[in-house]
């Protein structure tokens, strides 16, 4: 049996960790371009660049909003004039899919700095396209993952704790969907099964959350950088990212996408629907009540969702529940890596059962 993992080249992270960025990027030529979101652009830029051409020359772009065709196109032509020799991205999730896409089309290499630590988007070899208007188009499958990794943990906690919580929330999902890749001989994002040092860090980043993660929140929201804040931005970032590509992926996320289906859901984050998503999971794999219960206890500390209505299905149909089971079981999708059969009906069970649970621990 073959089994293949895969890494971004290096991982940064740390208090300050942008002013040394010039040196980080230097190693792969001498002219870099800068894709910066708007805030970034406005306001963070002045902190660091003085720093950062210390090191090496850089031509600096603001991020128009979208990762979409047109955008890749726009900074991909702008970079090969000037002679870019590696891009950077600084700023959300649709910024850094941007530097992964520009850098894909000019065959060189990418750093990714996130500003916030919502999701293990910057370890992958993904990017999402979307059209300009924001609709989902399709996923890009990159060749490799970013050369560079760089964590501001000191940016971090300057953002609202709402996005660290929800990095747990998708974070939350990586042990148990490895598992189960690992029960069925799952293929990970690569189309090999996983190995046992995917497996491991995937364990790492669950035992990391249960032990940090209220910590964690408290420490950003009283924006101080902490020891427990350090943990948990590194198990969102990268034991997530690391598990989710080289472990695999299975019911966690296939709810959650059935679960966009719905309008009521799109306000809210990713990693607070998967975190529903998780819950259903161990009801769909019958998992222990100990694990049960360790879960929604988690999840209650840290303040993600455990019923329908924290992420506005208070209201929610037996008939738009059963429209989520079936999109979450469509062809192709990753629930169907659970090592038993799993069927719509399955799926809609474990909603309403779940639902009923975290109501039932919120009146006691």
């Amino acid at each position: 049996m073959i089994t293949t993992t895969i890494f971004p080249g290096r991982y940064v992270q740390g208090p300050d960790t942008l002013k040394r960025l010039g040196r980080e990027i230097s190693r792969f030529g001498s002219h870099g371009f800068l894709i910066c979101d708007p805030f970034v652009f406005h306001n963070l830029l002045p902190e660091f660049q003085a720093d950062l051409e210390k090191d090496i020359r850089v031509t600096i772009e603001k991020f128009a909003g979208e990762c979409s065709d047109e955008e890749i196109e726009r900074l991909s032509k702008k970079a090969s004039e000037v002679g870019s020799e590696i891009i950077v991205g600084i700023g959300g999730g649709k910024t850094l899919d941007t530097a992964k896409a520009v850098a894909h089309t000019l065959k060189v290499p990418v750093a990714t700095a996130p500003t916030i630590a919502s999701t293990d988007a910057p370890c992958s070899a993904i990017s999402v396209i979307y059209s300009q208007k924001g609709e989902f188009k399709r996923y890009l499958m990159l060749p490799k993952n970013p050369d560079i990794v760089i964590i501001d943990t000191k940016i971090i906690v300057q953002a609202s704790s709402r996005f660290l919580v929800s990095g747990m929330g998708d974070a939350l999902a990586t042990w148990f969907e490895a598992e189960s890749c690992k029960k069925k001989y799952a293929a990970n994002m690569t189309g090999d099964t996983g190995s046992m040092t995917a497996y491991a860090l995937a364990e790492l980043c669950y035992k990391t959350l249960v032990e940090y993660g209220l910590l964690a929140k408290l420490a950003c929201e009283s924006h101080n950088v902490t020891a427990a804040l350090e943990h948990v931005v590194e198990a969102n970032t990268l034991l997530s990212g690391l598990g989710f590509e080289s472990g695999g992926l299975a019911s966690a996320h296939a709810i959650h996408n059935g679960l966009t289906v719905l309008n009521q859901t799109h306000k809210y984050y990713h990693g607070e629907k998967v975190a529903i998503g998780t819950l259903a999971s161990l009801i769909l794999t019958d998992k222990p009540k100990a694990v049960i219960n360790e879960v929604f206890t988690f999840c209650e500390s840290v303040g993600l969702p455990t019923t329908l209505a924290d992420i506005g299905l208070a209201d929610v149909t037996n008939n738009e529940l059963m429209k989520v089971a079936e999109l979450a079981c469509a062809k192709g999708e990753t629930i169907h890596n659970e090592p038993v059969p799993v069927t719509a009906e399955m799926v809609f069970s474990s909603l309403k059962a779940i639902d009923m649970i975290g109501r039932n621990r919120k009146r006691n």
